[in-house]
């Protein structure tokens, strides 16, 4: 099977994760493109869609489904969404589409995360994928030497061609940091996110996945954590 088949095979499995009648948590990138291409089959059974990015919204909308702000909700029943490596503990880096921060918000509402992935992104220990950290721009260089100071290569994320950096929903910059063996997920977490100028890290461990679907040649496989 191709990656993308592997994708839409675990997106297909995770609308079982969909609760009729309540608000639904999507997340970004290409593995949950394919569960918005699912979801939308069934948009009739949900009251309508919380989402991770502008993107992600404007998916949803071009199929019809309900984008409703955050802050006009009480309660997100599942959320579902990719992750760019996740361990035996439910523990995730993400983050390589750029929304992370969105991303953690809505996993921190929502009564159960289910991460959707293809077999490849399951590691025994995180850092293979360099971490994305979201900073405040004026807060850029400062940040990158602290996260220097921790073993790890910063570098600035720029616009696709370009020397600029990137910006992403929430106007702030993106520091993706190289060579981490991260063997403790949660305290790592914890001490980046004191680090003033950070507005985010894509370390997912606090608030990890409930559940995973992984895309298999086999099959998929489910994780529970």
């Amino acid at each position: 099977m191709t990656q993308d088949e592997l994708k839409q095979a675990v997106a297909r499995s995770a609308i079982d994760y969909v609760v009729d009648g309540e608000i639904i948590g999507v997340g970004t990138g290409s593995t949950a493109n394919f569960f918005i291409d699912e979801l939308a089959k069934i948009k009739h059974r949900i009251k309508g869609t919380v989402a991770s990015s502008e993107a992600t919204a404007a998916r949803l909308r071009g199929h019809g489904i309900e984008v409703f702000d955050l802050n006009e909700v009480t309660s997100i029943a599942v959320y579902i969404d990719g992750a760019d490596e996740i361990n035996a503990a439910g523990a995730m880096i993400k983050g390589g589409g750029a929304a992370l921060t969105r991303e953690k918000i809505v996993a921190s509402v929502s009564q159960q995360f289910v991460c959707i992935a293809d077999g490849s992104k399951l590691v025994d220990v995180l850092g293979k994928f360099a971490l994305p950290v979201e900073v405040l721009p004026m807060a850029r260089a400062a940040v990158m030497r602290k996260l220097a100071e921790l073993g790890g290569q910063p570098r600035l994320r720029t616009k696709p061609g370009a020397d600029e950096a990137f910006i992403t929903d929430n106007g702030g910059e993106l520091i993706d940091v190289a060579g981490l063996q991260i063997t403790d997920p949660a305290a790592l977490e914890t001490h980046i996110n004191q680090i003033v100028g950070v507005v985010a890290v894509g370390l997912f461990a606090q608030r990890g996945a409930d559940v995973c679907l992984l895309g298999t040649s086999e099959g998929v496989r489910k994780l529970t954590f």
